[in-house]
């Protein structure tokens, strides 16, 4: 099987080792890489990753206030459990400020920027991808998502979605071997970006409102 071409960074790459450890781990939990109620041991991440302990315990910390850790007194500290009742909240919050993000995307993009979002786009409307790939797809709805939220130019909005999106994806990651077709999920982004990058504020807004719904739609169908 062949891997999928890999997608453009959707976050700036000069880190300090607290914040790559962060995304690092981040995307770990979000990806099931570590699963919901896995124990989170610092000393065999630090290893893993590449990292010191001092970076990865802030990573942790951080962890805790985005509710995909929790630590216990005496017991020590594990991945969150994923909770489907949250599912209705997550939605209600990101119906509301997924199109926010995608208009004013659509407004305040710069070049370089409307021509990257072109880029995932084409790269995404290229793929064929097998059922086996499900997971790898995923990674591309967190890339382009974040690119949207990074060319809204709103740091507060940027990471409230992002952490809103995280406790999404988690969700869908768990249920991805009775989704019917991860594909045409990932799909929807073509004309999402398409309308970001031509500065349709309108148009981007609807889709990325319809993307949030059907996303809920298709979960639901399948709990």
């Amino acid at each position: 099987m062949n891997a999928l071409p890999a997608m453009p960074p959707a976050e700036d790459e000069t880190l300090s080792q607290a914040e790559a450890a962060y995304r690092q781990l981040r995307d770990k939990l979000i990806m099931l890489d570590i699963r919901p109620g896995d124990p989170i041991n610092d000393g065999q991440l630090a290893a893993e990753l590449g990292f010191g302990r001092t970076p990865v315990r802030e990573a942790i910390k951080r962890l805790e206030v985005d509710h995909l850790v929790v630590s216990y007194p005496r017991r020590g500290t594990f991945a969150t459990t994923v909770d489907f009742t949250e599912l209705a909240d997550v939605s209600e919050i990101r119906e509301l400020l997924e199109p926010l993000a995608a208009r004013r995307a659509a407004k305040r993009a710069n070049a370089a920027m409307r021509e990257e979002l072109l880029d995932v786009a084409k790269a995404i409307s290229e793929l064929a991808p097998t059922p086996a790939q499900s997971r790898e797809l995923m990674r591309y709805d967190l890339t382009v998502h974040r690119l949207i939220y990074r060319a809204a130019a709103n740091p507060h909005l940027e990471d409230t979605l992002i952490r809103y999106d995280n406790l999404a994806t988690r969700i869908w990651c768990l249920v991805l071997d009775k989704v019917p077709s991860v594909s045409g999920h990932i799909g929807e982004h073509v004309d999402l970006l398409k309308a970001v990058a031509e500065g349709d504020a309108d148009k981007a807004g609807e889709l990325a409102l319809h993307h949030v719904t059907s996303f809920e739609e298709t979960i639901r169908k399948v709990l």
